[in-house]
């Protein structure tokens, strides 16, 4: 299902989506900063620029980002998500907002790009706000492993996985000279990641400010439905049909395919068999001449059980065994 409208969201959301409907939103709302007026600091070609950028005056900001936030929060299943894409100058009224309703913060995440607006008696603002919520009700989705394995290691060392799921993304803009753009347009690889972590294939996909239909189109060619509302005609007649174009499911081949996970074993009960087996095969991995490290790993990809998880184990395993040579005659007595 793909329906988009060419109306204000606010009024749109109310007459066409039904509560409890959308799986997932992401959006990035109007600046509130006299944005039709920031290409005096875009080093580009506004030729190639839509027209139709329709602005929130200051003084309306924070009543209409309480409209439209409640209309989300309306909208989204019991454990749907939503990724509000914000600049700082207006944060603050986005934040309130969010307040008001029960939806309940998961992440303030920190998109830093790879330019800013030069200044010369401040710092350069190289970073937009994502402020990740989830309506509660149900269980959320969230694919812990949609990227990067369990196991999966990083050029230093380090885990793919963890790295991946930090609260500060580092992803670039998107250039895109001689080619018909929007004022703003939010990057493909930072619309893949909030869509496979949030999202499964078959899902509706929402976005309250369509813009240049980027997370729309991002959805579609990712196997989920998507919806949404642009106030623009100009954007909306030249987007729309942008859309029509693109085949459903025509960028999952893109994905890579993360490793099979080798900790299967992590978050289940552990009972005493398994911790002794553990300890015996660590123990038996330092008789082979392993560093401690080295057994950690063994042990745990062997036992299917996370690195931090066998090592405490292990060093518990050296607390009792401390402690049972530290015993007295006098505590020996009391077993008698």
């Amino acid at each position: 299902m793909f329906q988009f409208y060419n109306e204000d969201c606010i009024v749109g959301a109310q007459k066409h989506l039904a509560s409890d409907s959308v799986d997932l939103i992401i959006t990035d709302p109007p600046y509130g900063i006299q944005g039709d007026k920031l290409d005096k600091h875009y080093n580009r070609n506004e030729n190639f620029v839509l027209d139709g950028y329709v602005e929130i005056p200051e003084e309306e900001y924070a009543d209409f980002s309480h409209k439209w936030i409640q209309e989300a929060e309306r909208v989204l299943k019991p454990g749907g998500s939503i990724y509000i894409v914000s600049g700082y100058s207006n944060l603050i009224h986005i934040l309130n907002a969010l307040n008001k309703t029960k939806l309940e913060e998961r992440n303030h995440i920190i998109w830093k790009y790879n330019f800013g607006v030069y200044t010369r008696k401040k710092y350069v603002s190289s970073h937009y706000h994502i402020l990740f919520y989830t309506k509660p009700g149900k269980k959320h989705t969230f694919n812990t492993y949609a990227r990067f394995s369990d196991s999966e290691k990083t050029e230093i060392g380090g885990s793919s996985n963890y790295h991946d799921r930090e609260d500060v993304w580092i992803i670039n803009r998107e250039y895109k000279p001689g080619q018909v753009k929007n004022k703003n347009e939010l990057p493909t690889k930072l619309l893949t990641k909030m869509i496979q972590y949030s999202s499964n294939e078959g899902d509706m996909v929402c976005d309250f400010f369509l813009g240049s239909f980027s997370t729309a189109k991002i959805a579609k060619g990712l196997n989920r439905n998507a919806t949404g509302f642009e106030i623009s005609k100009t954007a909306f007649d030249y987007q729309s049909a942008a859309i029509d174009n693109l085949e459903k499911g025509s960028l999952l081949s893109t994905l890579r395919v993360p490793d099979e996970n080798k900790f299967v074993n992590c978050g289940k009960k552990l009972d005493d068999a398994e911790r002794q087996a553990i300890i015996r095969s660590y123990q038996s991995a330092l008789t082979k001449g392993a560093t401690k490290k080295k057994a950690i790993e063994e042990t745990s990809e062997k036992h299917g059980r996370g690195y931090w998880s066998v090592l405490k184990i292990v060093d518990g395993q050296k607390d009792e065994e401390a402690n049972s040579e530290n015993t007295t005659e006098d505590d020996l007595f009391q077993y008698l």
